[in-house]
């Protein structure tokens, strides 16, 4: 049986702009559970006692995020994959420390782009911080700090976070 197609899509005005201005990270496994409605909207957000997510605030024009569908016809398959590639400026020992941290753990990250809207990515299986890079820099405007790149599959499309929720990501659980 196909899939039923439900609507089309037209032009709208040019008022969107890319990029991203803050991530907000969470550990999976401090995050009981997400509520969203048949639209993709996350509606709510269950964490574990006294958990939070962590804000990082962005360079402007530093980061970004892609979700891509990964489509296998031969084997019938339909999973997208999703990664958020963001910058941190100044090298430090604090800073590395708490870079460690998300390294070794599976994440789910809120990002909140240059429309203000909130986007989630990792819901189901998690994001894992992969190849990234740190350093010094060469010239005085060279970057030293940090590029850090995360990458989840996803069973399901990228889920918006509705605004109330997002105002709540900071808050203990």
């Amino acid at each position: 049986m196909p899939c039923a197609l439900t609507s089309g899509y037209s032009l709208d005005c040019k008022d969107s702009a890319g990029g991203i201005t803050e991530v907000y990270f969470i550990e999976k496994g401090n995050v009981s559970s997400i509520a969203a409605n048949a639209s993709g909207v996350v509606t709510g957000i269950t964490k574990a006692s006294g958990k939070r997510f962590w804000k990082y605030e962005l360079p402007k024009e530093t980061g970004n995020f892609t979700h891509n569908p990964q489509v296998s016809t031969e084997n019938g398959t339909l999973f997208f994959e999703q990664n958020l590639t963001i910058v941190v400026n100044k090298l430090s020992a604090a800073v590395n420390t708490e870079l460690k941290l998300l390294a070794q753990n599976i994440l789910i990250a809120v990002v909140k782009d240059n429309n203000n809207k909130f986007w989630m990515l990792g819901k189901e299986r998690g994001l894992d911080m992969g190849a990234s890079e740190s350093g010094s820099g060469t010239a005085f405007g060279d970057r030293s700090g940090y590029t850090l790149n995360f990458m989840g599959k996803e069973p399901d499309l990228l889920y918006e976070v509705n605004s109330s929720v997002a105002s709540a990501l900071e808050t203990a659980g």
